[in-house]
């Protein structure tokens, strides 16, 4: 995957001290790492597919509830589903 990135600041400082100390060669290098370093952060095992996936999962509902709680929505309960839906 390319992509294109802008970085200016802080990132950009540290950027370029991470490679002028010699820590990495590159830029892509230091980018590269901190992709990684992030997932591992959000335990995101990459080695386990399904493990990975339920942590993408944890992530997105997170994020949802954060929407909800901002916009004043609120979750239905089990009675309220079936009765929406005809369930029985």
């Amino acid at each position: 995957m390319d992509t294109l990135v802008k970085i200016n600041g802080v990132p950009a400082i540290t950027l370029g001290l991470l490679i002028e100390k010699g820590y990495f060669k590159t830029k892509a290098e230091v980018i590269r790492a901190g992709i990684l370093n992030l997932g591992e952060k959000y335990a995101l095992n990459l080695k386990d597919p399904k493990e990975m996936e339920l942590n993408l999962v944890a992530l997105k509902i997170k994020a949802q509830e954060k929407e909800m709680k901002k916009s004043g929505k609120k979750y239905l309960t089990l009675e309220e589903v079936k009765k929406k839906y005809g369930l029985k």
